[in-house]
């Protein structure tokens, strides 16, 4: 008991410190008994115990030197890296000692970094007035500059005129620049004034540029150099532009100058000024027509300048042939639809509408075959939209109109003034009386008909809608002048003297418009005539049939003695 209870003493610190050894040992020695128990539980395995002594004895021995030499392999590693800790130590303590000796160094040094940075502001300081002194020759030589580049210009010298022109350029924009770096911007007012003539300068360039520009179509087959001269010019500008714009630190006054975006806009305005800005155009058919041959024959003969010639003096990127096509066609637009405003007769909407529909694309304008491929309007849109064609064609059919019914009404006095003749009416082949009549007013309707099949076929429609009603309201005013003609004679009978054989005639004159109405139609497989139309003629022809029973009713009653 005794000997149990300082086992315990003794063990309680280690259970303490290590609780699980004590654990580990408990569970082998449960571990062992139970397998001794299970061997030696019958006699006969005793035999054997001395046996399984010395195997065991073997294996703690094993166990045990492979323990020692792990433990010895474990205890020369935390050796070395005892060793490698201290030498580390060793050299902290080194580097510590070297900066605290290098921040005092250094702190013996701030005055003598303090001269250094007056050092450098010196040395920034003489740059620039090195700087300075190299310019100061070209300063006092600008209002000299500027004399000499305005004698260039005078003298059409462009290329070297604006070469002086980008040198002051660059000058004062290098001295703008380092003032405005500086904060300077106080001296920026003056260096501007001091290059006041550059704006001069660059104004008299511009003038004269933009009148190349104005004249090329005519320089490109004259003097192609100076409008080369000019776009040279202008393709030095964009350069300048584009890399300044890129550096978006600092932008010179009167940059970017886009001179580029004016050739193009100098070059439309020419086209368009010389073309279309005329004066008001003749509104009547012949005048009109004239306008249109005239811009057809000139737009045609610019183009082809353009492609053969102007595009060869300006770069590839500047599609010059497209914008010039583009530039007409845009200017065509507009002034056709000027002219649609005005009041134009039926001959000048006529000749409009065939030109802007049929002309304009044909390959006797826009469709040369000069001009092609390089040229395609196609993808322009239309010159006029359809609204306004439909517009046109109805102003069309209502001035022609206004003319049938003009024509219809002077042909129908001529008509019954020869009721008045003394010699009676003529005769067809079968020997019926007839006139001209009929004949006359299908060919004036069926000749206005198809000169409209030129144009569209919803102008030729509209116009054939208008035929049939103009012819049916000549009916009604036929039927009208038969009444007061028999009123006439009713009242003199001797007056006209053939009346019964003009009646005659002009029931066949009805007769013949009833057949021949349905020529008229556009569409020769469709011949049928409105029922409103076919009334009216029946109508006429009850009249006339009327009118001449009457009379030999009258004659009748005149032979036949009264009862």
């Amino acid at each position: 008991m005794g000997t149990s209870a300082e086992d315990e003493q003794g063990a309680s610190p280690r259970e303490e410190e290590w609780p699980e050894v004590e654990k580990a040992e408990k569970l082998a020695r449960g571990a062992a008994l139970k397998w001794a128990s299970g061997v030696f539980y019958r006699p006969e395995n005793l035999e054997g115990l001395g046996h399984y002594r010395s195997r065991e004895t073997q294996r703690n021995s094993s166990i045990q030197s492979r323990l020692k030499s792990t433990v010895q392999s474990y205890l020369e590693g935390v050796s070395a890296g005892l060793e490698q800790l201290r030498a580390a130590v060793q050299e902290v303590q080194s580097v510590c000692q070297e900066l605290g000796a290098a921040r005092w160094a250094l702190l013996d040094c701030a005055d003598r970094f303090q001269d250094l940075q007056q050092m450098r502001a010196l040395m920034a300081e003489h740059v620039q007035l090195a700087s300075v002194v190299q310019v100061l020759p070209q300063l006092f030589s600008v209002h000299e500059v500027f004399s000499h580049t305005l004698q260039l210009l005078r003298g059409q010298h462009l290329l070297e005129a604006h070469a002086e022109i980008m040198m002051l350029e660059h000058l004062r924009d290098d001295i703008l620049s380092q003032l405005h770096l500086r904060g300077l911007s106080s001296a920026q007012a003056t260096v501007l004034a001091y290059f006041g003539g550059l704006q001069e300068l660059n104004e008299s360039l511009a003038k004269q540029l933009w009148g190349i520009v104005a004249s090329s179509l005519q320089l490109v087959r004259e003097d192609p150099v100076l409008f080369v001269t000019a776009v040279r010019i202008i393709e030095r500008e964009e350069k300048i532009d584009d890399t300044l714009l890129l550096d978006a630190t600092f932008l010179p006054p009167g940059r970017p100058k886009g001179w580029r975006q004016k050739f193009y806009h100098v070059l439309q305005e020419t086209i368009t000024g010389s073309r279309f800005h005329t004066p008001r155009v003749d509104a009547e058919g012949p005048g009109l027509s004239r306008h249109l041959e005239a811009l057809q024959r000139d737009i045609v003969s610019e183009l082809r300048v353009v492609k053969d010639l102007m595009v060869q003096c300006v770069p590839a990127h500047y599609n010059i042939l497209s914008l010039c096509a583009a530039t007409y066609h845009q200017a065509l637009t507009g002034h056709l639809q000027d002219l649609l405003r005005e009041d134009l007769d039926k001959q000048a909407l006529f000749h409009l509408l065939k030109w802007v529909l049929h002309v304009y694309h044909s390959s006797e304008m826009m469709g040369h075959p000069d001009l092609l491929p390089e040229v395609d309007v196609s993808s322009l849109g239309p010159l006029i939209s359809p609204e306004l064609v439909d517009q046109a064609e109805r102003r069309y059919v209502v001035k022609l109109k206004a003319s049938v019914l003009e024509w219809m009404q002077r042909t129908l006095k001529t008509e019954f003034e020869e009721w008045f003749w003394e010699k009676e009416p003529e005769t067809d082949h079968q020997g019926f009386f007839q006139s001209d009549l009929p004949v006359h007013v299908i060919e004036m309707l069926n000749s206005n008909i198809e000169v409209t099949s030129s144009i569209t076929d919803s102008l030729q429609q509209k116009v054939y809608n208008m035929a049939l009603e103009e012819l049916e309201a000549f009916l009604g005013r036929l039927r009208e002048a038969l009444v007061q003609r028999g009123k006439e004679h009713q009242q003199d009978r001797t007056i006209p003297k053939h009346y019964v054989h003009y009646l005659l005639a002009m029931l066949n004159n009805v007769l013949a418009l009833s057949s021949s109405v349905p020529t008229l139609h556009p569409n020769s497989s469709c011949r049928e005539v409105p029922a409103s139309l076919r009334a009216a003629l029946d109508r006429t022809q009850k009249k006339a049939c009327q009118l001449l029973l009457e009379e030999l009713l009258l004659d009748l009653q005149v032979r036949l003695p009264r009862p």
